[in-house]
């Protein structure tokens, strides 16, 4: 019954607000490592928005603005941790949010 639930895939929500110093070709690098992890992990990725440059209700990391990018996808429950896990550690992701849909 275990195996079952680790092979299923769960729906989430992922905001990711990425530092406005960041050029175009590295935000599509930042996302597109994003997208890899997930698809490379047996997971699916309904969409990618991007709504661009938003300010920030206040400063993270003496930044006043921020890339937001909003990636709706389906993963298997286990691998989220280390998905949050490489968000923290990445120096151009200011903050991140991800968020399960589905039970």
């Amino acid at each position: 019954m275990v195996v079952q639930e680790d092979k299923q895939l769960r729906d989430y929500e992922l905001v990711v607000i990425i530092s406005p110093e960041v050029v175009d070709e590295a935000l599509d690098s930042v996302i597109d490592n994003v997208s890899r992890f997930i698809t490379e992990n047996g997971g699916t990725i309904s969409s990618v928005e991007r709504w661009g440059k938003r300010r920030l209700a206040y400063p993270i990391k003496h930044f006043l603005e921020g890339n937001y990018v909003l990636t709706r996808f389906q993963l298997r429950p286990k691998l989220d941790k280390e998905l949050e896990a490489g968000l923290q550690i990445s120096e151009e992701v200011l903050r991140h949010l991800l968020i399960r849909l589905s039970s």
